[in-house]
């Protein structure tokens, strides 16, 4: 095996060039790491004997508080495996930087790092056992775009839905201004409140990809009213829908997140994108209306894995064995 000389930047100056073409380890997302509050960005690179840089690996540190304890914590996230220069190396190269951003993790006192989106289901398996880490099963949903229009993998039910939707007065659109955007963003704030498990992203970080050419900020409107909206990001030919929210509750018999999720999948079609996923779909439960209602929009569940390691051994022992396979 090749050795590879391993370095962490958390700093953007000292960045070295890299080839960016997945946005969430891009230098791009590095830097709104870098100037949001509460959250610190380590990218992890290797390069080889020549000083060729390898590949990269891009882990988001948040802090976070809880109702429950330990109320005040951090947690290291990773949004995919990295990016690589040769396919062939790429599981060994990750390995290393893994070795290497495991051990600053825990010393940041992470309460727990987690991997989640890898590409494939076993990738990198044997490494990230060999740090410590457990895979939880989970059902991940995307939908192809490019075999055909996204119209034609819907029911009959649901096409009616939407047009009956769109008949009442709503639209999703992208947004036209920072004001828009603030709104947004107070909605999705409110939409997690009482969400354990996710992150609301603060306002600088959605203001900072609403300026992003490879991000759009989409709001469903109403009479004039911002009543849902998500994020999307475009990254390597595909698209993520990263955040949802919507004022369902207010509005139940308009559907907003029904508009939302569906203009954002016409937009990545109309552009040209081969996929669009769901990240986040929920949590990994059999019965999972979230999860069956972005299914209604033709999406294909996959099965992959979620990686965890918890900070505190013998915790992390309990929760391997648990969800031991």
């Amino acid at each position: 095996m090749e050795t590879y000389r391993v370095r962490l930047y958390s700093t953007g100056e000292v960045l070295p060039e890299m080839t960016c073409s997945n946005f969430f380890h891009s230098s791009e997302l590095f830097h709104m790491i870098e100037k949001t509050s509460g959250q610190r960005p380590y990218m992890a690179v290797a390069t080889d004997a020549a000083g060729r840089v390898m590949g990269h690996l891009l882990a988001i540190i948040r802090r976070r508080c809880t109702w429950f304890p330990p109320f005040l914590y951090t947690q290291g996230r990773i949004y995919s495996e990295g990016e690589y220069a040769d396919d062939e190396t790429s599981e060994e190269v990750f390995g290393q930087m893994l070795a290497v951003l495991t051990r600053k993790l825990r010393r940041r006192l992470c309460l727990y790092i987690e991997f989640s989106d890898l590409s494939r289901k076993m990738f990198g398996y044997r490494y990230l056992r060999q740090n410590g880490y457990f895979p939880v099963s989970w059902q991940e949903v995307h939908n192809s775009l490019h075999s055909k229009p996204p119209e034609e993998r819907l029911t009959d039910k649901m096409r009616g839905r939407i047009a009956r939707v769109r008949q009442q007065g709503v639209e999703t659109r992208e947004a036209r201004s920072a004001e828009e955007v603030h709104a947004f963003h107070r909605l999705l704030r409110n939409y997690y409140r009482l969400k354990l498990r996710r992150i609301i992203p603060p306002e600088s970080q959605v203001q900072a990809l609403y300026e992003s050419r490879h991000s759009r900020i989409f709001v469903t409107t109403f009479k004039g009213k911002i009543i849902g909206g998500c994020v999307c990001v475009y990254s390597a030919g595909n698209a993520y829908l990263w955040y949802l929210a919507s004022r369902r509750k207010s509005y139940p018999h308009l559907h907003p997140n029904l508009m939302t999720v569906w203009q954002a999948i016409v937009w990545a079609w109309k552009h040209n994108y081969a996929h669009i996923f769901f990240l986040d779909v929920g949590l990994p439960f059999p019965q999972n209306p979230f999860r069956q209602f972005i299914l209604s929009f033709g999406g294909k569940p996959v099965a992959k894995y979620r990686w965890f390691r918890f900070s505190i051994e013998a915790f992390n022992r309990m929760a391997s064995w648990f969800y031991r396979e």
